[in-house]
């Protein structure tokens, strides 16, 4: 498990962290999401020692991080950074002894790579011949080549197109199998709410939600069930408890309740006036928790 502690990182007069705390746990992916700015770089930076943090701990299965934690994390960031003057399978072997790995041992893993991502003809290509697709994808591989317990990765899907971001998406369930610890730092909600089995939101540095994704949208759902019927539906509105109807179209509706109120006995109730056809509880999207949240937060 790796372990944020009261992470605090200022610069002069700015917080741009402002004491976090999180746990990423093996075999889980953590979403941390935020929009621009929210300090998710910063976070990742400081626990990677880029910067040091101005206080906080980070452990990693109980122990304070040491030299030997950076070679057993890989790093995606969102500014990516190849050596454009030189070859693919050169850049490639560079970040793979960073990590002090032996080359002869990683060769198989990087041809498996290289093709899985279809770029294996690419090889012996300078990096600036590449597209930015391909460029992106070597700078993947890089990340993960020396087969890391912990994968870091800053907006992995940006730029790609649907069938690379679906082959990256494979391979980051393959390192979930393996019982990896995987972060991935994006404000893409769509992304964190199909990979991400726990969420941290930052906003303005501060933590603003946290916790396992099923039960934010347990804490955001509400009351608002979604209704299909024959009939008029007006009298709903006349129901002791009945908040709202959204009509959606002659025979679909939004209802919304208090929180007093038992699904099951409001049902009863309709269908003695409605013939029913659907009657299901709609669960919050991540991206509307997310406006939510972070509006909340900057009225605070």
């Amino acid at each position: 498990m790796l372990e944020v502690i009261k992470l605090t990182k200022k610069y002069a007069d700015l917080t741009a962290i402002d004491n976090i705390s999180f746990n990423a746990v093996q075999g889980k992916i953590l979403g941390l999401i935020g929009p621009n700015g929210a300090g998710k770089t910063t976070t990742i930076r400081s626990i990677l020692n880029i910067i040091k943090p101005t206080s906080g701990d980070i452990l990693f299965d109980g122990k304070p991080i040491d030299s030997n934690f950076y070679n057993k994390v890989g790093y995606l960031p969102e500014e990516r950074g190849l050596y454009k003057k030189s070859k693919v399978s050169d850049v490639l072997k560079y970040f793979a002894v960073l990590k002090v790995v032996n080359l002869r041992k990683i060769q198989l893993r990087l041809t498996s790579l290289l093709e899985q991502m279809g770029i294996e003809e690419l090889v012996s290509k300078n990096i600036e011949q590449l597209s930015k697709g391909n460029q992106q994808k070597v700078q993947f591989i890089s990340s993960i080549l020396h087969d890391p317990q912990i994968l870091i990765l800053d907006e992995p899907f940006a730029g790609l197109d649907p069938i690379n971001q679906q082959i990256i998406k494979e391979i980051i369930a393959a390192f979930l199998d393996d019982g990896k610890i995987i972060i991935i730092s994006t404000h893409m909600m769509e992304v964190a709410e199909n990979l991400c089995s726990d969420i941290f939101l930052l906003n303005k540095g501060k933590e603003v939600l946290s916790g396992s994704l099923k039960e934010i949208k347990q804490k955001f759902g509400g009351n608002t069930y979604k209704l299909k019927y024959e009939g008029d539906c007006s009298f709903i509105n006349e129901i002791s408890g009945v908040r709202s109807i959204l009509k959606i179209d002659n025979n679909t509706c939004d209802i919304t309740f208090n929180e007093n109120i038992v699904a099951s006995e409001l049902l009863t109730k309709i269908i003695s006036k409605l013939k029913v056809s659907h009657f299901a509880h709609i669960e919050p999207n991540l991206n509307n928790i997310f406006i939510e949240s972070v509006k909340t937060s900057n009225n605070q």
